[in-house]
Formats: C-alpha cells, sequence, structure tokens
C-alpha cells in the first residue's frame, strides 16, 4: 500500500478519536420538516431490500481494489454500531502485506481439510464448495475482540458473551454498509484462533473472530449460497417463533 494511504489512515484516525469524522455528522442534526429522524416509505423500502440482498460472499474479481475513502466508510459505518455499555471491544486489521494473506490462505485451508474429517460421509460434497475468498478479495480484513477491559455496565453476568455480541453487530453493520457500496463481502470463520492471533500478534487476552473478504464480485448470489448448492435451507421465522415460553409457538 502507498506511502500516501498510510498517511491518509493515519489521519482518518486521529481525526475520528478527537470526535470528528467526514462521513457523518458530528452531533444528530436538528428535527425540522424538512429534515426529521422519519425515513421515508421508499427509504424504508431501500433499506428492506438491502437487508434482504446482503449474501455471505465467496466469488472475488481478483486484482481489484477497494477507494480509500469507500473503505473508511465502511469502516466508520463498522465503528458505529451499538456496543454493550459502550465498550467497543472490536479491532479492525487490515491485512496488506501479500505473504501475511498468504499465511492466513494456509491457516483457512487446514482447518477446511480438518472440517471434511469432521463432517465424515458429507466430507467430498464439503470439499466442493466454495468457502472463502482469501486470495482473490481486494482487501482482507481481520476483526478482533480487544482484551476485556473491565466494563460491568450490562454485561456482570454474561461478559465475554456482549463482547463478542458487539463485536457481531460491527460486522453486521459494515457487511451492509458493503452491500449498499454495491462490493462483495464474506465472514470466514474456519480458522485456530490461537494460530491466527500469533499470527497477527495480537496481545494477551485478544482474540480473532472473523476473516474478512472484501471487494468487487461479478454478480451476488440470488440467495445464500449453501441453498444455492443444496448444501442446507434456511428455516421460516414462524418456526423460529413463540409466546411466553420456548415450547409455545406463536400463532
Amino acid at each position: 500500500m502507498p506511502w500516501q494511504a498510510h498517511l491518509a489512515i493515519r489521519r482518518f484516525a486521529q481525526a475520528y478519536n478527537a470526535g470528528f469524522c467526514p462521513y457523518r455528522p458530528a452531533m444528530p442534526a436538528p428535527l425540522t420538516e424538512s429534515h426529521s429522524a422519519v425515513f421515508s416509505p421508499g427509504e424504508q423500502e431501500s433499506f428492506y431490500r438491502l437487508i434482504a440482498s446482503r449474501r455471505d460472499m465467496r466469488h472475488f474479481i481478483a486484482g481489484t481494489s477497494v477507494d480509500e475513502a469507500v473503505l473508511m466508510r465502511l469502516l466508520s459505518a463498522a465503528h458505529s454500531a451499538p456496543s454493550v455499555g459502550l465498550m467497543q471491544p472490536w479491532r479492525f486489521i487490515r491485512v496488506a502485506d501479500p505473504a501475511l494473506r498468504d499465511e492466513i490462505a494456509a491457516l483457512v485451508e487446514a482447518e477446511r481439510q480438518k472440517t471434511a474429517v469432521a463432517l465424515g460421509e458429507r466430507d467430498g460434497e464439503f470439499l466442493r464448495l466454495k468457502v472463502e475468498g482469501v486470495r482473490e478479495c481486494a482487501e482482507l480484513l481481520v476483526v478482533a475482540m480487544a482484551p476485556d477491559d473491565g466494563t460491568v455496565f450490562g454485561r456482570r453476568t454474561m461478559p465475554r458473551e456482549m463482547a463478542l455480541c458487539s463485536a457481531a453487530c460491527a460486522i453486521e453493520n459494515l457487511w451492509l454498509a458493503a452491500r449498499v457500496e454495491n462490493l462483495g463481502l464474506g465472514w470466514v470463520s474456519m480458522f485456530a484462533p490461537d494460530a491466527l492471533a500469533a499470527l497477527l500478534r495480537l496481545p494477551p487476552g485478544g482474540q480473532p473472530i472473523a476473516i474478512l473478504c472484501l471487494g468487487p464480485v461479478q454478480a451476488f448470489y440470488p440467495a445464500p449460497m449453501l441453498e444455492l448448492e443444496g448444501w442446507r435451507q434456511g428455516r421460516p421465522l414462524a418456526d423460529l417463533m413463540s409466546t411466553d415460553t420456548w415450547d409455545r409457538p406463536d400463532t
């Protein structure tokens, strides 16, 4: 990555930490008749269409790039995610070294082979699936949870779970922002956390939770890839709802 890009990222981070972000207002705009917090029907429709069209992408166009300003918008969206107790446990590591990318790809491949063994009779079917785009994607990001900062507010009984949920919210924000920028994103979870943590020199207590492949794609899948490949079908919402208690289906 050229030095100008490194400088731009550093300046952006300094400005963001100082309370300024060029991609969103520092404070909510006052509510007026012409500008309010109420979304129009068209905006609502666009938002739900965005959610419905999000896909876990595995196929990327090799040799492409993501504009620096776009990448900063995506990371800003991720950093705008809610977090329990405002702990903001997420950390984003941008993989710029091609050799490091190759090492990460090797970790993913090692886990892919172990997963195939664990699947037993479906091993061959699994190995035919494309489950990542680590080498082809334009940008490779790793999301890690920072060491516990001692936040008690909202997470006294479930400290690690709430940190993980908060970081996952940041990933979802990034995912949706990527889709609205017409970029594909794939969440790779096939890796040994300790090995990846050592490779990225995470501090004690830090844990990688996601390898994110980001970049231009030829086309977005019309449905989740695992459904298209016949691996598994998504369940209808009605099967996953109940009233008052777990064993009382919603009617």
